[in-house]
């Protein structure tokens, strides 16, 4: 388990702020022990909050040629058919994955094969689990081809805190099954589209883990 590249900016600040907050009261109040004493706490357990949610674990990917893996940690909350107007222009079956804030953020690819699509897109930032906010918040939107000729869509979807999205890749590049493709801030989610006659391999309520969680099998 490291700490990731993303969350550097952020520690380095908080430690700054936090530390002058703390330095602040001590130099400015000579018996407010007990207020003292609530802040150091208040301040070790806001440290702890943001230095746990930019953990990256150190995972080995399950590699299945026809799977779907999981592209993050999270909760299933949407298995359903829709009609993705992006890319396919055509009915598909999404599958969405809610990260709380407490969950691990790193995003990782479901299928390996070559970034037919990418785009990303600015927007608002509903609730997460919102109806609409795969199509209204800020988001990615990538699609990869695999071998057998099958292309995934998935995306990015920013939530109600999660005010950046961060990504790695770019069209025609070559991705392994699992491997880091970006990262959100702060609570957010990811969506899955594949064809209708997937085998779902996950239900409502389900976690997942990225990497290694199977949402469904290509037929």
């Amino acid at each position: 388990m490291t700490i990731h590249k993303e969350g550097t900016p952020i520690i380095v600040t908080s430690i700054v702020i936090l530390s002058l907050l703390n330095l602040l009261l001590y130099l400015f109040t000579s018996d407010l022990w007990v207020l003292k004493l609530i802040l150091a706490t208040l301040s070790l357990t806001i440290f702890l909050i943001i230095l746990q949610f930019f953990r990256k674990p150190n995972r080995i990917p399950v590699t299945l040629e026809k799977s779907i893996i999981a592209p993050c940690d999270g909760t299933v909350v949407v298995i359903e058919e829709v009609h993705e107007s992006e890319y396919f222009n055509e009915p598909r079956l999404q599958i969405s994955i809610f990260m709380s804030p407490f969950n691990v953020h790193v995003n990782w690819t479901p299928v390996a094969g070559v970034v037919q699509y990418f785009q990303y897109h600015p927007g608002t930032h509903l609730v997460a689990w919102h109806p609409k906010s795969s199509e209204k918040n800020e988001r990615t939107t990538t699609v990869i081809r695999m071998n057998t000729g099958m292309d995934v869509l998935f995306r990015q979807v920013a939530g109600a805190l999660a005010r950046r999205v961060c990504w790695y890749i770019t069209p025609g590049q070559k991705v392994s099954q699992g491997a880091e493709m970006g990262f959100i801030k702060f609570g957010s989610r990811m969506d899955v589209f594949l064809p209708l006659n997937s085998d779902v391999h996950v239900k409502l309520g389900d976690k997942t883990k990225g990497t290694f969680t199977v949402l469904a099998q290509l037929l």
